[in-house]
């Protein structure tokens, strides 16, 4: 983690300023060049990390002078926090001494209370803070060079002389009596290396087996390299330990074998290697690639052509980019065996000269900790081969798995090859995973802006780009640290996923005098017993309804920044305790019956992330939060309860991410929410009320808004030329839901509305709710990028012409009470020419129509409908008879026709229409039942 804290720590220090440093601060100290100073220091000692990092595993000594470091580095982080802070501060007054002509301000006048007491208002409290944090600097200063001089006692390696993580060697030999399970990957394996087909062209498959360290990847591939059809089947098979670096020449001499050049020669050695297998039917197996530079791997698969019909080419590798690299579609994702298998595997290592059922019992709770993989089974059991005792193993099923040395040293080790290959940014954004409790489902826009407000991942220029994120979460997945993912229903892309409890015990060990987890009536174990200044991160679990708990004072809680609870009912906060967070970046109290924060929460100036959701007893926030001038995400999701935000909003100049939706008796924002020009998501935006001191939809305008948007229009709180300021086609959404509340009339009709809401020419996805308009709003054809569309409710009592929506995927029209007839119109075509119509939809789905009694077809040999429909699914429309013609000529692969009586009883099994659609589509699904 080292790494990573330093690397951004120089960024914030190359992006610093000294403008405001005034002529007091000057002459006492120049901090000018006491930065300039620290950071040549820091870049001498970030060139020798990378091998301070890895010998810390196994020296002690290296640990301790890296945590010195780390503690340097918060330390320094800190202070320049102190100093950003001090300089947003005086941002926000000035513009309110001096009049901000382009902010939303409200009649009432805005004050500003005194959040801490390092910002008193005054000239004269102003320089000593200045001079306070330029002695902080010459401290830390004076610190960092102690620790710069102790480093040289270590002769660490520099960065341009990179020690080589031992990876083992492997070779194609099995023990086939040792392997218990894969029967089922093994038999796919086999079919793929003898099958006739190619999807490569030229004869030649390549097939990765992809999965994270210890899975069991080699043992799979020494199955079927060894299994007698096989080897029947290639004339010519090899073995390659590939591992890295990617030697090109190394690789290309071992396929040639006794063949194989002396010279090194580029050209000729891949002349020999063409020469060894010209004609020949061969099996390649390329085990442990981590390289996915495709001119490496380029260079080399062109001799593979010359190879006989179907050449196979076998690939183990941790990185899903890998698999990409090599273009390969036969990809085998290899999964946790199930406890049973890892319970042969345990047995056969642990009894292989006793009775299995000696400590049986035990045995299976032993197991539990391998979370299927194959590798903790085997040194797991190995480990209990010379154990006789009960108590020998009540003590290994009660430990946790890294005090075990041999687990250490065996099942952690794949994993620390794994991890010493990650960049130092990504390496911090993994450790961050061990915050969280096991079997935890990370939500991906979450984590990553828990990592943005750690600091791990930073905004480029005066924009933050969520890509930096996105690029950190993908390169995790793509190394196979995350698995069991939640994917987007409509784009398919990763919302969400899990880290395997090995891994997590993996990144625990690595953070555990950083990263502690407690459960309530554990407060006294000799683990709690640990926290102190090195406890970076603390998150609570099971505390009862009641107080936060007050034990935590009881310990030096100063340098978190990070507290979290899950699973507990915490009702209120001691200021007293809040006072001692003066560290504090990320605060969640999600999921609490919080009833009030104390007003001490404006003293936490370093506070990047609040979550508060699901706090239903929560009614207001203290207006002091407003003093958090840092503060980039605050979350309040289903706080039921809260009926206003703090009129002083317009104060939090860095506020990025605001959620609060589902919070239902906050009908209206204050206005002032328009002057956050750096807020780039808003989830929902409830416009309703007086217009003089209510947020109105117009006041989005000043709004950096991305990604989502939900918008509630409730009665004559909107008007076309409100609706107009907005100018959301300036704002790169993706995703825009228009909800028209209730049955109220509105300044404009909905169509009006919609027609003028005018969203970016991107927008990929449109839900609209509550539309009572008699016609259909003609902007929606300007959509060229529309994906996904959904249509709610309302009273319309035709639909609209969407046919001509050249990329929508996925129709979704839900609740349309007035339609009685879906026309030709709904597809959208007036003159009779050769036209497609709906050109790429894959998904229609009609919900709970009503009073929906028919569907027209069209007969015209020059009009292509639908040509790509995969999935129709009808749920609901009791009154529907019959579906036109032209659905039977589009691809359809399933049709769902659920609680449609008339419907039901057309096309159920026995009737005449039963064959017309079971002789098209492979998989119907008819249920009328309520």
């Amino acid at each position: 983690m080292a790494g990573a804290l330093i690397s951004v720590l120089l960024e914030r220090l190359a992006s610093t300023t000294y403008e405001y440093i005034e002529g007091g601060v000057k002459l006492v100290l120049n901090v000018k060049e006491d930065v300039e100073k620290f950071t040549g220091t820091l870049q001498v000692i970030q060139a020798v990390l990378d091998d301070a990092e890895q010998r810390q595993v196994t020296d002690q000594a290296v640990k301790i002078w890296l945590d010195k470091l780390k503690d340097i580095s918060y330390q320094m982080v800190d202070v320049l926090d102190e100093w950003n802070t001090n300089i947003l501060k005086q941002q926000v007054e000035k513009q309110e001494r001096e009049g901000d002509p382009n902010a939303l301000v409200t009649k009432k006048k805005v004050r500003f209370s005194s959040f801490s007491p390092y910002f008193c208002l005054g000239k004269v409290s102003r320089v000593i803070l200045r001079r306070r944090i330029a002695r902080k600097i010459k401290g830390l200063n004076d610190k960092l060079t102690e620790i710069y001089e102790e480093r040289k006692k270590y002769q660490f390696l520099s960065i341009q002389q990179p020690q080589q993580p031992q990876r083992p060697q492997t070779a194609s030999f099995v023990d086939i009596s040792e392997i218990f399970g894969r029967e089922d990957e093994k038999k796919v394996l086999i079919t793929n290396l003898l099958s006739d087909s190619s999807a490569e062209g030229k004869g030649l498959l390549i097939i990765p087996i992809v999965g994270m360290g210890g899975m069991g990847k080699t043992t799979l591939t020494q199955l079927a390299y060894n299994d007698d059809r096989v080897k029947t089947h290639f004339d010519l098979r090899k073995w390659v330990c590939v591992s890295d670096p990617f030697d090109e020449i190394k690789i290309a001499k071992a396929i040639s074998g006794d063949d194989a050049p002396s010279s090194n020669e580029w050209d000729y050695v891949l002349e020999c290697m063409s020469k060894s297998i010209q004609g020949k039917r061969f099996l390649l197996v390329l085990d442990d690639v981590w390289t996915d530079d495709p001119k490496k791997w380029e260079q080399l698969k062109v001799p593979f052509q010359n190879g006989a019909k179907g050449n196979r080419i076998l690939v183990t590798t941790r990185k899903h980019e890998v698999a990409k690299m090599m273009k390969a579609s036969n990809v085998i994702n290899l999964r946790e065996l199930n406890d049973e298998c890892c319970l042969s595997i345990f047995n056969h290592m642990a009894f292989w000269d006793r009775d299995v059922h000696e400590f049986g019992d035990i045995s299976k709770e032993i197991v539990k900790k391998c979370k299927g993989l194959p590798l903790a089974a085997k040194t797991l059991g190995s480990l209990m081969q010379n154990k006789t005792k009960m108590g020998e193993w009540k003590e290994v099923l009660h430990s946790k798995i890294w005090d075990l040395e041999k687990v250490e040293q065996e099942v952690f080790q794949p994993l620390f090859l794994s991890y010493n290959d990650l960049a130092p940014t990504i390496k911090c954004c993994l450790l961050y995973c061990a915050t969280f409790p096991k079997d935890y489902e990370f939500e991906r826009d979450d984590l990553i802006k828990l990592w943005m407000a750690q600091g791990y991942v930073i905004s480029k220029g005066n924009k933050e780009k969520g890509t930096t994120g996105d690029a950190v979460f993908d390169n995790l997945v793509a190394r196979s640290f995350f698995q069991d993912f939640k994917k987007h229903r409509d784009t398919g892309t990763i919302t969400g996923c899990k880290i395997h409890d090995i891994v997590h015990d993996f990144v625990q060990f690595l953070t555990k005098n950083e990263c502690l987890i407690i459960d309530h009536g554990e407060e006294t174990t000799s683990e709690s017993k640990v926290f102190g200044d090195k406890v970076r991160h603390l998150t609570l679990r099971y505390v009862p309804e009641g107080p936060l708990p007050l034990f935590i004072s009881s310990y030096d809680c100063k340098n978190l920044r990070t507290l979290a609870t899950f699973d507990s009912r915490i009702t209120t906060i001691d200021r007293n305790l809040i006072l001692q967070l003066k560290c504090l970046r990320t605060l969640n109290l999600s999921d609490n019956p919080i009833e009030e924060l104390p007003k001490e929460i404006g003293e936490l100036i370093h506070l990047r992330h609040i979550d508060l959701s699901s706090n239903d007893r929560l009614k207001k926030l203290p207006d002091t939060i407003c003093g958090l001038y840092n503060l980039s995400t605050l979350r309040l999701v289903l706080c039921s309860n809260l009926t206003k935000l703090p009129e002083n909003m317009g104060n939090l100049i860095n506020l990025k991410h605001l959620y609060v939706d589902y919070s239902g008796l906050l009908e209206s924002f204050p206005k002032v929410i328009g002057r956050l020009t750096s807020l780039q998501t808003l989830d929902v935006c409830s416009c309703n009320g007086d217009k003089d001191e209510a947020f109105q939809i117009g006041d989005l305008r000043n709004l950096n808004l991305e990604g989502s948007l939900k918008i509630r229009l409730r009665g004559d709180a909107t008007d076309k030329s409100e609706v107009e300021k907005a100018q959301l086609w300036d704002k790169k959404l993706f995703n825009l839901t228009v909800h028209f509340i209730g049955d109220a009339t509105y300044s404009s009709s909905c169509v009006e509305i919609l027609n003028a809401l005018r969203p970016h020419p991107d927008l990929e996805s449109l839900e609209i709710w509550g539309h009572n308009g008699t016609t259909w709003p003609n902007r929606i054809q300007s959509l060229h990028n529309l994906r996904f569309l959904t249509v709610g409710g309302g009273t319309p009592w035709r639909l609209w012409p969407l046919g001509k929506l050249e990329c929508l995927e996925k129709l979704t029209l839900y609740s349309m009470i007035g339609v009685k007839k879906v026309g030709v119109e709904f597809l959208g075509f007036r003159i009779r020419s050769p036209q497609i119509l709906f050109p790429k939809l894959k998904l229609l789905w009609f919900d709970n129509m009503s009073n929906w009694e028919e569907w027209e077809g069209v007969e015209d040999s020059e009009i292509t409908i639908m040509p790509c429909l995969s999935e129709l699914r009808i749920s609901d429309c009791k009154l529907l008879k019959a579906l036109p013609d032209f659905i039977f000529k589009t691809p359809l692969q399933t049709l769902d026709i659920i609680r449609c009586r008339r419907l039901a009883e057309h096309y159920e099994e026995g009737n005449g229409e039963w064959a017309k659609i079971s002789a098209k589509i492979p998989n119907i699904r008819i249920y009328s039942r309520r």
